[in-house]
């Protein structure tokens, strides 16, 4: 695992599918929907990188909107989404970022890493912001490569 680090991004805009299950059931429903997602994503208009997935969820969710957990490409532009699929525009925010490259069972501990690192640092987490996981590689869940990026303050 390397070190965190905090990176400023612009607005993303993303495509995808919102998955809405209880809490306990995330770990299996995910996997399912971006394995879809891959299958479906020539049907998708403007990726910038076919070879990267975006999830995106809101800790301290207070709107429908908000809730549950998305799956996601990113877009350039927005153009003619499929109807099962949804958009999110994430605003632009300053995020601490941990890279994890392992067991999908391992994030949590590499949440906790990244959590500590922030108030080490002296940023505050911003729950009630978008928060992002950029995945490189997904499809083996005992060996991915993602960015985990908390909205900090």
């Amino acid at each position: 695992m390397t070190m965190p680090e905090v990176k400023q991004c612009s607005e993303i805009k993303l495509v995808g599918i919102r998955v809405l299950c209880p809490g306990d059931e995330y770990l299996k429903e995910i996997p399912k929907a971006s394995r879809q997602l891959s299958e479906r994503s020539d049907e998708i208009k403007n990726v910038v990188d076919r070879s990267l997935q975006h999830g995106a969820f809101v800790v301290d969710n207070s709107s429908d909107k908000e809730d549950g957990y998305w799956v996601c490409v990113e877009v350039s532009d927005y153009e003619n989404i499929p109807a099962d699929m949804g958009t999110l525009t994430i605003p632009p925010q300053r995020y601490a970022v941990l890279r994890h490259k392992g067991s999908n069972e391992k994030i949590r501990e590499a949440y906790s890493e990244l959590h500590q690192w922030i108030q080490q640092s002296g940023y505050k987490r911003l729950t009630d912001k978008w928060h992002l996981e950029v995945f490189h590689t997904w499809t083996d869940s005992q060996d991915i490569d993602v960015e985990l990026m908390d909205s900090i303050g």
